[in-house]
C-alpha cells in the first residue's frame, strides 16, 4: 500500500478555502488544482509499505495519536515549492504541530520504514504546475487569505491509489485514524 500520515482540516476551513480560491482557478487553469476533498496536512510520507509493516505502524500510530492533543489550527497566507507547487500555510499550534510530525516520523522509522528527512514545514498543497507555469501570480492572489480557525482531533493513516481519481489523479482513502487524546 502507499500511505501517508495526515491530519484534515474542517469543512469550514475547506469551504472557505474553496471559495477563496475560486477566481484564482479560473485564472490559472494551467494548474492541477487538487480536489478539496483530497486536502490534507502531510505530517509523513511513507510510500509503498507492505502490510506486515502496517500493522507495526498501527500501532506505534496509535500510541503517537493518544499521547498528543489535539491541536487549533488556520489556513492563511500561499507560497510556492520553486514552480511547481502552490500552498497556503498552517498557522496556530504549528509548535505543537511539529512535535506531532517528529513523533509520527519518529513512530514510521521505529517501524522500519524510510521516512524523508528534512525539516517539516507546515503547509496545504492548493495545485501543482506543469513545467514552465509561473506560480507568483497566484502566491500574491491568495497572500492575505486569513482563514478561521478549526480544531484537529484526529490522526490518519491514509491510503494513496495513484491514477485512481477523477482525471486520473490519485484517490485517498483513509486506512485508519485515532483521536489525538494528549493533553
Amino acid at each position: 500500500m502507499r500511505l501517508f500520515v495526515a491530519l484534515t482540516p474542517s469543512a469550514a476551513a475547506v469551504t472557505e478555502l474553496w471559495t477563496a480560491s475560486e477566481a484564482l482557478r479560473a485564472e490559472q487553469p494551467g494548474l492541477r488544482w487538487a480536489l478539496p476533498d483530497q486536502w490534507h496536512l502531510t505530517l509523513a510520507f511513507l510510500g509503498e509499505v507492505a502490510d506486515v509493516a502496517t500493522a507495526d505502524l498501527a500501532q506505534r500510530l496509535g500510541r503517537v495519536a493518544a499521547r498528543h492533543p489535539p491541536l487549533v489550527l488556520s489556513l492563511g497566507g500561499a507560497g510556492r515549492f520553486g514552480n511547481r507547487v502552490l500552498w497556503i500555510r498552517v498557522r496556530g499550534d504549528t509548535d505543537r504541530l511539529r512535535c506531532l510530525a517528529a513523533s509520527v516520523r519518529a513512530s514510521a522509522r521505529r517501524a522500519r520504514l524510510s521516512v524523508e528527512d528534512r525539516p517539516y514545514r507546515p503547509h496545504l498543497t492548493l495545485a501543482r504546475a506543469r513545467d514552465g507555469a509561473d506560480l507568483q501570480p497566484a502566491v500574491a492572489a491568495l497572500g492575505e487569505f486569513e482563514g478561521r480557525a478549526w480544531t484537529v482531533d484526529e490522526l490518519h493513516l491514509v491510503c494513496s491509489h495513484l491514477g485512481a481519481g477523477p482525471g486520473g489523479t490519485a484517490r485517498h482513502e483513509t486506512y485508519v485514524s485515532w483521536p489525538l487524546r494528549g493533553r
